[in-house]
């Protein structure tokens, strides 16, 4: 504050120096401080001895600098003879002087009493510097012989639809005014937001954890596979052992009942060993006849679950809209089914097609229930429900005609009173038609009347 010193920074920076050949100086550092008053020797021509000239001879120099001299001032003249020419230009005219006598003189004080006038004309000057009044247009030089090239031009073609979606501009649509209030449809919303010009940024880890669960589902179902086989194998182990033991046990048996009938009853020795090969041919045939049938059957049960699992999986993430479609809110018996049905394909009807026109108000384009095997399941009661509460079906029937509870007590006089038939489907509505839907007629007959609008 009251110090009186100099607050400014003080730059260190040097400033690039360059010599009389252009080229940049390095040594002006060393020249700095302390050595700024001093001679330094800091560059190869210092060390190179000067070799001493003689009084007579003509320094070299000086003839150079008397020719670059006089090189300058001859070009220097030149500039200055062009910018200044000797020959001015003259003006257009030279000034003349008319005399005349005034026709009105009506004192002698009019005009010092003078009865003549001497007027001089001349041509106004014009400054050399001024701007053109005049616009002087050019004209391209003729081509003279050479002949005009044509300009080619492809055929004409007609604009194809993808080209007219292409060059279609989206209407501007505010997100703040709306003064009449319309309805402005969301496509166009997201058409003018500028966070669709924004690219998605998605991380990297979501593929990499949905590849990993990937890899985690399949050694999963590997693992299950391999421990199923695993079982099975050891089951066939085990049933394979128990029948090895009980052929042993057999074959025990057949060979002591064989023994003592050969020691109670004296047979031929050939004959009771064909028959007992015999025997045990037709025991293992039977035995392996067993084992084709009890494998048979379970190739049969697991193609059973296997095509009843792709069935009961297919109609559960089957869309709820979809099962109205194809009428499968009715589950009767039905043959086997596709993976797909082609009625949902090739539909002209929906949302890409307009949905409707401006002027309905219908939230849905058809009937909700349309087979006929489901309106029967709906709208009818169900025999034998709760009969021990609330009675069979026309118990219930006669007590919801004969209820007082939802009778009007007085009813209007606009109503017609009939008799409701039964009822088989829902109740539906219809909208009336409007005589006069833009206010026209009604417009007309207040301009008739004389109101004012």
């Amino acid at each position: 504050m009251g110090s009186g010193g100099s607050n400014k920074p003080e730059f260190k920076v040097l400033p690039v120096t360059v010599d009389a050949h252009g080229n940049v100086v390095f040594d002006t550092i060393v020249r700095q401080n302390e050595n700024l008053r001093k001679i330094v020797y800091s560059q190869h021509s210092d060390l190179i001895p000067k070799m001493l000239k003689n009084e007579g001879d003509v320094d070299e120099d000086e003839e150079l600098q008397k020719d670059t001299t006089q090189e300058t001032k001859a070009a220097i003249e030149k500039i200055v003879n062009a910018a200044q020419p000797n020959n001015v230009v003259k003006q257009l005219g030279d000034p003349k002087y008319i005399k005349y006598k005034p026709s009105l003189q009506q004192s002698v004080a009019f005009n010092s009493g003078a009865r003549e006038r001497i007027v001089r004309v001349s041509d106004m000057p014009v400054d050399p510097l001024d701007l053109p009044k005049f616009r002087h247009k050019r004209v391209p030089k003729a081509s003279g012989s050479s002949e005009t090239v044509p300009v080619m031009h492809s055929p004409p073609r007609a604009v194809t639809v993808k080209e007219q979606q292409d060059w279609k501009i989206p209407p501007c649509v505010s997100n703040w005014n709306n003064g009449k209030g319309y309805t402005i449809p969301l496509d166009q919303r997201v058409a003018t937001d500028e966070r669709v010009l924004r690219e998605a940024q998605v991380n990297d880890n979501f593929a990499k954890l949905s590849e990993a669960l990937d890899v985690a589902r399949e050694k999963l179902s590997e693992a299950v596979l391999m421990q199923l086989k695993v079982q099975r194998e050891m089951a066939m182990k085990e049933k394979e052992g128990k029948e090895q033991e009980l052929r042993n046990l057999a074959q025990k048996a057949r060979s002591e009942r064989s023994f003592a009938a050969s020691e109670s009853v004296d047979v031929p020795r050939g004959d009771n060993d064909y028959d007992h090969k015999r025997g045990m041919e037709k025991e293992g045939r039977i035995q392996r006849d067993e084992i084709r049938e009890e494998r048979r059957r379970e190739r049969e049960r697991e193609r059973r679950m296997e095509a009843k699992k792709s069935k009961i999986t297919r109609d559960k993430n089957r869309d709820v809209s979809e099962k109205v479609a194809l009428g499968m809110a009715f589950t009767g018996g039905r043959g086997g089914e596709v993976m797909y049905d082609q009625r949902l394909f090739n539909q002209e009807k929906g949302m890409d097609s307009g949905f409707a026109t401006d002027d309905q108000n219908n939230v849905y384009d058809k009937r909700l229930f349309t087979a006929k095997p489901t309106l029967s399941t709906l709208y009818q009661p169900k025999k034998n429900l709760d009969d021990e509460m609330y009675g069979n079906a026309d118990e219930q029937l006669d007590k919801l005609k004969n209820t007082e509870r939802f009778k009007p007590v007085k009813a209007f006089s606009s109503v017609v009173s009939e008799r409701a038939g039964k009822r088989d489907r829902p109740v539906e509505f219809e909208k009336e038609d409007e005589q006069d839907p833009f206010g026209l007629v009604q417009w007309a007959s207040d301009l008739k009347k004389g109101k004012k609008l």
